[in-house]
């Protein structure tokens, strides 16, 4: 059976924004997913073998946190091995997790003071140095890591006692939600400053015990976790089955106790099966189609507007998603989102493409659409979908289905035009400063816009609510309508689970699986069954 909610937030001041402990959380902007047996919630349990059925994984992936790119990954950090600074509970708030408490005066110098007697899976006790040299990773001209620009705004970290200081170049008030990225784990330093990245050794519920990229990964219960309440399975053990089908036939024949991403189309039917229940959550994620904008034609703003009126955004929610999400209009902000913008939306019209296209120069348009199951469930189907509708503008989509394996290191950010997906973030700023600021790592458009740049600072630095709200649907609106990015939808988080599991009766929509602790979250009803 599923049980949703819809997208819901709690109002905050000022005040709750430079300040944070266990018992003051931050709303995330996201609507939660109520699944799950009450009862059964009451007697949480410890012991069996969780076995997880992830739609992601590749021969690529690496145990660096910098690295993460993926569910499989983000599972593995996120729920087993690894803790971080501040955590998205499963109300869609912030809480504390190794900071005890955060604070800051004026949004520009952040001190976060931890918490005392973490343990390490190598017996080491977490300080203030650990923290420091994990953050570090991440910064510098050197540093290979995924949000390496989320760090040049810091300016200087160091530690004091048991507490880290955080100086950064402007007033960031959103910046204790950064801290619960799943690339900034907490890993134990060396003395000098320095972490092994690829140990996969943290402070998380679980210790690894074998890890083959793109294949598996086997954890064990870490026994001095500091979550009393958290940690339950003996083992884990997550598998990479990237095809959907395969997927949710691993889950009705019980080879997996639990899948992500399971399959609009038949998501329905799956749920008549005897022992298995969807777990559906509203949050942030959205299935993208990114241009390279350095590129022709794609460097012609007119060729990307044609694009962005040439696909049926409705016809894409109602066959692919069947309903389990809502359409997207080319700007990563979320519904959910406090600052989502109301734009006029973008319509599937031929003629207004055509024009488009006249503008640039054009009377048809032939280019390649590069696709996987990769990037998102109905990916290739949503690609041939599209191919139909731009039809009608002159526009001769040629869809190229790639390999899954190794998709996102050898066709995301390397193939002109590619199918995507991203889980989104829960503020504007983070959102925008990974994926579409001049210096971002994933600028998966390669897009540089003066004016859009110049607003993301002025946002991060602003405290008055209705400022920032003017200054982000600005951005929203040049990104929708001069970015390289057509956002078709934006989808509900749909995973199934065994009857056997259960969990508190709250689950996270700011990733899929439960915020992607699922493995940390959830307890088996009977363990020995």
């Amino acid at each position: 059976m599923t049980k949703k909610t819809t997208s819901s937030g709690l109002a905050t001041s000022r005040r709750d924004l430079l300040a944070g402990s266990a018992a003051l959380g931050i709303a995330a902007g996201m609507g939660p997913a109520v699944i799950g047996n009450q009862a059964k919630a009451a007697d949480p349990k410890k012991g069996g073998t969780l076995r997880m059925g992830i739609g992601h994984g590749s021969s690529t992936d690496s145990l660096d946190p910098g690295s993460f790119e993926n569910g499989f990954t983000t599972n593995l950090g996120m729920g087993g091995l690894f803790n971080y600074l501040t955590e998205v509970n499963e109300y869609n708030q912030l809480q504390a997790e190794l900071a005890e408490e955060w604070d800051s005066p004026d949004a520009q110098t952040w001190t976060f003071k931890l918490r005392e007697g973490v343990e390490f899976h190598n017996g080491k006790t977490m300080t203030a140095d650990d923290v420091v040299a994990s953050l570090s990773h991440h910064r510098g001209e050197d540093s290979t890591s995924a949000v390496s620009s989320l760090f040049e705004q810091v300016s200087d970290m160091r530690t004091d006692g048991n507490t880290v200081v955080i100086e950064l170049n402007a007033p960031n008030a959103d910046y204790p939600f950064i801290m619960s990225d799943y690339h900034l784990a907490i890993l134990p330093s060396d003395g000098e400053g320095n972490i092994d990245a690829t140990s996969g050794i943290g402070a998380g519920s679980y210790k690894l015990v074998s890890y083959e990229p793109g294949t598996e990964a086997v954890l064990e219960r870490h026994a001095n976790y500091w979550k009393s309440d958290r940690g339950w399975f003996d083992n884990v053990e997550m598998y990479t089955i990237a095809d959907p089908t395969a997927r949710q036939n691993a889950l009705v024949t019980g080879q997996v106790d639990v899948i992500d991403r399971v399959d609009p189309k038949t998501a329905d039917l799956m749920a008549q099966a005897p022992n298995i229940e969807l777990v559906e959550a509203t949050g942030t994620l959205h299935y993208t189609m990114p241009m390279n904008t350095t590129v022709a034609p794609f460097d012609d703003n007119n060729v990307r507007m044609a694009l962005k009126h040439a696909i049926d955004r409705d016809d894409i929610v109602d066959k692919i998603l069947r309903g389990h999400g809502v359409i997207g209009n080319d700007h990563p902000i979320a519904p959910s989102n406090r600052f989502h913008a109301n734009l006029e939306q973008h319509t599937y019209d031929p003629d207004k493409a055509k024009w488009y296209l006249q503008q640039s120069g054009m009377d048809s348009l032939a280019v390649d659409l590069s696709t996987s199951e990769a990037a998102f469930v109905g990916a290739v189907d949503t690609a041939v979908l599209y191919q139909e509708h731009a039809k009608a503008a002159g526009i001769d989509i040629n869809v190229i289905r790639e390999a899954a394996d190794g998709y996102w290191a050898d066709v995301w950010m390397q193939k002109p035009w590619c199918t995507c997906y991203w889980g989104g973030r829960p503020t504007e700023d983070w959102m925008f400063s990974t994926a579409y600021s001049a210096d971002a790592p994933w600028n998966d458009t390669f897009w540089i816009h003066d004016r859009f740049n110049e607003l993301l600072l002025q946002g991060r630095a602003e405290l008055d609510e209705n400022l920032r709200a003017e200054i982000y649907s600005e951005m929203q609106d040049i990104v929708a309508n001069e970015g390289g990015v057509v956002v078709a939808a934006f989808a509900n988080h749909v995973d199934g689970a065994s009857t056997g599991l259960a969990n508190s009766g709250q689950v996270g929509g700011n990733w899929g699986l439960d915020g992607s602790r699922l493995m940390e979250r959830w307890w088996f009803v009977d363990p020995s069954a």
